[in-house]
């Protein structure tokens, strides 16, 4: 995959966002949920973090964390971003379910419970 490099801007009111974790993972009560990365079948929904928005976008900011309904992205694309490579997808907007100001902790939501406190409230 190469690197786009410079500055990239989403149109209107798309949403562009990094942070989604495809890995295997393992809630705090020990339940695997298995990588669905890759398979048509069983994909689920996910947290992502808020990299980009366009000009006519006003329901998320950037560096918000926000449930994605699942399937409901891109393939990623590798940018460089402060030197960094990360990989990043755009989202569609009226597949937002939730919204967080902090990275969510639980693992069914899509983040390993491990990584993070959790997060007192989620604007619905």
């Amino acid at each position: 995959m190469n690197v786009v490099k410079g500055k990239l801007k989403p149109l209107r009111d798309n949403v562009l966002v990094t942070d989604m974790n495809f890995e295997e993972q393992t809630t705090a009560s020990g339940i695997i949920i298995q990588s669905d990365d890759g398979k048509s079948h069983g994909v689920k929904s996910r947290w992502a973090r808020v990299w980009a928005i366009g000009p006519e976008q006003q329901d998320v900011k950037v560096g918000e964390w926000i449930y994605i309904d699942h399937g409901r992205w891109t393939r990623g694309i590798k940018v460089e971003d402060n030197g960094q490579e990360i990989v990043i997808r755009r989202v569609e907007t009226s597949s937002i379910l939730l919204q967080a100001d902090e990275r969510p902790s639980d693992a069914y939501l899509g983040m390993d419970s491990g990584t993070a406190p959790p997060v007192e409230s989620y604007r619905i």
